[in-house]
């Protein structure tokens, strides 16, 4: 059942992304900024017009990181709202953006996310919490066990699983943003180093540092700010839910591999929309069993059936329904603030008609999905 119910139509003016990687040079505020006078002048409004913004980060870098960030724009006075909801945060600063917007608060708003992840492996949990004591909190950990699980239920094999990341790999080639661009073999990712049985390194996402930004106006508003309305994407959904209960760990990754229907289902209802008019996905793929359940639970595919959906070529480029056309998580990396808001920059590209030679042809509907630790999903669905 839907929620909210929007009384006013929003659009993305403008986007703006950071390349993601690793840049020991620039501190937080130095990767946001690009993208966030890249997402203005796109849109073709000052930073002076700008009556609130909302900034996705999880790591702490000091208090208020989002004032100090546009700080070195000129200090306006307006509203900043500095946002931490897992991997989802950026995509909860959009969320929040856009009902700011779709409610008559605000005509125009910013949202973009940063992140500098630490290299190696992700906890989650609190210093003192027992679950890093005994490993529960590894994510890659409840990946593999999803997985298992997986092949198990649904006969899937691993070159099917391996075949994610190849396609990751290739359509990150064609993006200068992404943190991996080099394409791989199934062996290579069969045989790359083993992380957490039966994951692969190659099946995990790089933890990685970037930014992206987006400005969303009213469209009622779009003639007074002067923004080209032929370049500017309707968002006809926003929703971010949040688990309910269930007895065996409601937010336990390996219990709980489906948390996205419910939020994939409301947005279907506030658009209008079903799965069958979506063009294209980018989906949370931390991991390569991730993609595959994650469009399941956005019904893009029969549950079960990702796995031959992935090795029949569906969800290629040229597929029925492409999937993480800028390589994903598994190839762009995870900056956790940013990632949400990137998947938004690249649905925003691939509708404008933009993404080059990964453009997917005739692409009108996109889809992006986020998911965060503690059993947090945002889904947005975009219009052309």
């Amino acid at each position: 059942m839907t929620q909210f119910r929007s009384g006013r139509e929003v659009s993305v003016a403008g986007v703006g992304l950071h390349p993601f990687g690793r840049f020991r040079d620039k501190d937080l505020a130095g990767l946001a900024l690009p993208p966030v006078t890249e997402a203005l002048n796109d849109a073709g409004v000052a930073w002076k017009d700008i009556p609130v913004a909302y900034f996705g980060h999880v790591y702490y870098h000091g208090m208020s990181v989002g004032e100090t960030a546009l700080g070195k724009l000129g200090l306006t006075g307006i509203p900043i709202i500095n946002v931490e909801n897992a991997c989802s945060s950026g995509s909860t600063a959009f969320w929040q953006a856009y009902w700011g917007i779709a409610t008559g608060i605000f005509d125009l708003a910013l949202a973009f996310g940063a992140e500098k992840v630490p290299s190696g492996p992700v906890t989650v949990t609190a210093e003192d919490s027992p679950e890093r004591y005994i490993g529960a909190d590894h994510m890659m950990a409840g990946y593999a066990l999803r997985m298992r699980r997986y092949m198990e239920d649904h006969g899937a094999t691993a070159t099917a699983l391996a075949q994610v990341s190849v396609k990751a790999r290739q359509n990150a080639s064609l993006n200068p943003y992404a943190h991996r661009k080099e394409t791989v073999s199934l062996e290579e990712v069969l045989n790359s180093r083993l992380i957490a049985d039966p994951l692969t390194l190659y099946q995990c996402c790089p933890t990685s540092e970037g930014a992206a930004a987006a400005v969303l106006c009213a469209s009622d508003a779009l003639d007074r700010y002067a923004i080209d309305r032929q370049r500017t994407v309707k968002i006809a959904a926003a929703v971010l839910r949040s688990g309910n209960y269930n007895g065996r760990g409601s937010d336990h990754s390996a219990f709980s591999p489906y948390r996205t229907e419910p939020a994939a289902l409301e947005a279907y209802e506030m658009s209008g929309l079903g799965p069958e008019d979506i063009d294209l996905a980018q989906v949370h793929d931390a991991a390569t069993i991730g993609e595959l359940q994650q469009i399941e639970s956005l019904h893009l595919v029969p549950f079960g059936q990702a796995w031959e959906a992935t090795q029949e070529g569906r969800t290629a480029l040229t597929g029925d329904i492409p999937v993480n056309t800028d390589g994903g998580l598994l190839a762009m990396g995870h900056p956790f603030g940013a990632s949400g808001i990137r998947m938004i920059h690249e649905t925003v590209t691939q509708l404008r008609g933009e993404a080059g030679p990964r453009q997917v042809a005739g692409a009108k509907v996109g889809l992006a999905q986020c998911s965060g630790a503690g059993d947090v999903t945002t889904v947005h669905i975009f219009t052309k």
